[in-house]
């Protein structure tokens, strides 16, 4: 597959989560410029995103939007060899991170040490004892309400360590294409290894799956595990905020 096509299965992957997750909740919207998924009491998705590159005529309806919204993250796209995002810095956005975009054929299993467990969530004790966890390892929440009406259609896993909650990922299948996001660990459990174990047990899971490519968009504290594992680079992601 080329690296178009790539780029673009990334996109569909990370922003069908959004979407998805979005659904249940009747905060999933679009209008013809961009679309946007806000849960109330939650920090995530929160996104809005464009479908073209962005230009100055979208900014006072981004703007307004984003307003409106709270706590909104715009991610850039940066595939247009445009430098297109500089209207945001020139418009009173605020460069809030950086994620890079990455992708893996699947074709060999990893592996494993197997001293983690995993458990996939499917009722809602499991789901308030992950949602409980995650904001340690991420700083900020995702409701126990989305697990609950997404679990169907989201695949959300709690690592533990002799039965003590430690982690959590997240993969959703796009077509021959899986996405593992929400990769983390609690800060007393890093640099054990935790956090790469995890990911393998993963990618050995979308093989099961009958997975193709694996998708992610990795912090820079993460990146290194990946590309250890042999995810290459495709392009980055620029966060935005409205100051």
């Amino acid at each position: 597959m080329n690296s178009i096509n790539l780029i673009k299965d990334n996109i569909d992957n990370l922003t069908g989560l959004w979407k998805t997750v979005g659904a249940p909740f009747l905060s999933y919207h679009k209008n013809d410029s961009f679309e946007y998924c806000k849960i109330e009491n939650s920090g995530w998705p929160n996104k809005l995103w464009l479908r073209n590159d962005i230009s100055k005529k979208d900014l006072p309806d981004i703007t307004k939007t984003m307003k409106s919204n709270s706590d909104l993250v715009l991610p850039y796209f940066n595939i247009y060899e445009s430098k297109a995002y500089e209207i945001l810095d020139a418009y009173g956005f605020t460069l809030k991170s950086e994620q890079v975009a990455m992708v893996l054929k699947l074709d060999q299993k990893f592996d494993l040490q197997n001293n983690l467990t995993f458990k996939k969530i499917m009722n809602e004790e499991n789901a308030k004892i992950w949602s409980d966890l995650y904001p340690n390892a991420f700083g900020y929440v995702i409701s126990k309400e989305i697990l609950i009406q997404n679990h169907q259609n989201v695949h959300f896993y709690l690592v533990s360590l002799e039965e003590k909650p430690i982690g959590t990922f997240i993969l959703f299948e796009t077509g021959k294409t899986i996405g593992i996001h929400g990769v983390g660990v609690i800060p007393e459990m890093r640099r054990k290894g935790f956090a790469e174990e995890i990911m393998k047990f993963a990618l050995n899971l979308s093989i099961d799956l009958e997975m193709e490519y694996a998708q992610l968009q990795a912090s820079a504290m993460g990146k290194d595990i990946y590309t250890r594992l042999g995810f290459e680079d495709l392009f980055v992601i620029k966060n935005y905020i409205l100051a």
